[in-house]
């Protein structure tokens, strides 16, 4: 089992619905939140994460407890709408292990 975490804009969030639906992925959570980016002049790899923009941003997080092939499917069609939309905010996602899970 993985857990498979998505953050975006608010705006694209019907657009990462979709994709995870085509990913086979039709149980997930959403949750509102709010990004914020300074450019504190510290290098570090996440300076791109909300773009190239400073300032606050309204964002979302899709969270889905789901299998590795399906987590592996959504990855590559996000990697994929990055690439062909080259946004100023891309969606980013990625994917932990669950080592174990309680049990009804």
């Amino acid at each position: 089992m993985k857990l498979l975490i998505i953050t975006s804009l608010t705006d694209d969030k019907h657009e990462v619905s979709k994709l995870l639906q085509e990913a086979g992925i039709s149980i997930f959570s959403v949750s509102e939140t709010t990004g914020y980016k300074r450019n504190n002049g510290n290098p570090n790899a996440l300076n791109n994460w909300f773009g190239s923009k400073n300032g606050e941003f309204d964002s979302v997080v899709f969270f889905s407890f789901t299998d590795a092939a399906s987590a592996d499917a959504a990855i590559e069609m996000i990697t994929s709408r990055n690439h062909s939309d080259q946004s100023q905010f891309p969606v980013h996602a990625f994917v932990l292990p669950v080592e174990s899970f309680s049990k009804i």
